[in-house]
């Protein structure tokens, strides 16, 4: 038993000898899991989606009256804001170790939870991201897992099917410089050489571009057939416009973070025949995903979107392998969590690989059609 648990031990102890206190209230104890994500700014529906998963997946397991050590537990979120920076992911961070969680969810960025990740690191946190750089589990942590396909699948799946499916002949890439878009592009590009596609162009942005005029009009002279572009919604959207604009016809696609709807409404009509990349499988073919977006409906009114069903199955693992370990105390449950082998929504065996990837990497190609993303394909294998 760790030093937090024993103090809500001995609370319950105390409480147990006041009067109008039952005994099963005294016993029950309360374990934190902590949650990083952008809830405000330009990233923050990023966030909300990721936060409203978690959500989700506490409360049905709280309803399930889990104990650990033969006592009641309640598990409780708390979410801050890391907003998508990743000097204050490590503030973040610090904090919810100091506030004594037992786990953690997020960050949400690649770029924030790989800083964020030697902090939990040291304090033996184990910590679920849906990072897709490949290096945030690639440090040498025993304490970092990654809910979503990495950049390694995600980019090196999708420059083959560029080349040997769409057989795109000219290739541009763009991407924003962050830890998530310098991976993607990397990965995508070593894919596509491998397949023996023609790159005629690398550009560079950043992810607080607005304005990409003079990139597309250098890249129109090269005249490619394909262009790709890694990073958020934020600057995929009006690059596409901006492209139409500039009358360049090639096929435009993108990664995970521009499969949103937000994308759609910036882009407006240039948003049609833009095709994406996202891992895992359409939430509507999920082993468990009818039954989440009717449960997701019925607690938040609304449909949940793609990070949605990541962060309720990052939860539940979290919460599963507490619950199998018989114990809330990280170094005691962090070995039950590398063994994970759990029905989820997104996976009928959710695990991890030794580095604490999933083991599953799906691939799903959306194409936008008539201002809705459609799946065309699934790509990958378990």
């Amino acid at each position: 038993m760790d030093v937090r648990t024993t103090t809500i031990a001995a609370t319950s102890a105390l409480l147990a000898l006041l009067p109008g206190v039952s005994a099963s209230a005294a016993d029950l104890q309360t374990v934190k899991i902590g949650l990083g994500a952008p809830l405000s700014g330009p990233q923050a529906r990023y966030g909300k989606d990721f936060e409203t998963g978690a959500q989700l997946a506490v409360a049905e397991f709280n309803a399930t009256r889990p104990e650990i050590g033969g006592k009641a537990v309640t598990f409780v979120l708390e979410p801050l804001d890391d907003q998508a920076d990743p000097k204050t992911g490590v503030i973040v961070a610090q904090k919810l170790v100091d506030d004594g969680v037992e786990g953690m969810l997020g960050d949400f960025n690649s770029g924030v939870a790989i800083p964020a990740s030697a902090i939990f690191s040291r304090a033996g946190i184990p910590q679920i991201s849906t990072a897709t750089a490949p290096a945030y589990t690639r440090q040498g942590f025993k304490t970092t897992f990654r809910i979503m396909t990495s950049d390694v699948q995600l980019g090196s799946v999708m420059g083959n099917y560029v080349v040997r499916t769409l057989h795109a002949k000219r290739i541009a890439i763009i991407d924003d410089r962050t830890a998530y878009g310098e991976g993607l592009a990397e990965q995508f590009e070593s894919a596509v050489k491998a397949a023996g596609g023609n790159l005629v162009d690398h550009e560079f942005t950043s992810d607080q571009a607005v304005d990409f005029r003079s990139i597309l009009t250098n890249l129109k002279g090269k005249q490619p057939d394909f262009i790709y572009y890694a990073g958020t919604d934020a600057q995929s959207a009006p690059l596409v416009k901006q492209a139409r604009a500039l009358g360049i016809p090639a096929q435009i696609a993108s990664g995970d973070m521009s499969k949103t709807d937000g994308f759609i409404k910036i882009a407006g009509p240039s948003a049609n025949g833009v095709i994406v990349s996202v891992g895992g499988l359409p939430t509507e073919k999920m082993p468990g995903g009818v039954a989440f977006v009717k449960n997701y409906r019925a607690k938040f009114g609304s449909d949940p979107d793609t990070i949605a069903p990541f962060s309720y199955d990052a939860a539940k693992a979290l919460m599963t392998a507490m619950v199998k370990a018989n114990s809330s105390d990280p170094a005691t449950y962090l070995p039950a969590l590398q063994q994970t082998d759990m029905k989820g929504v997104t996976s009928d065996h959710l695990a991890f690989d030794k580095y604490g990837d999933r083991r599953d990497a799906f691939v799903t190609v959306y194409k936008c059609e008539n201002g809705t993303w459609t799946p065309l394909t699934v790509l990958g294998e378990k």
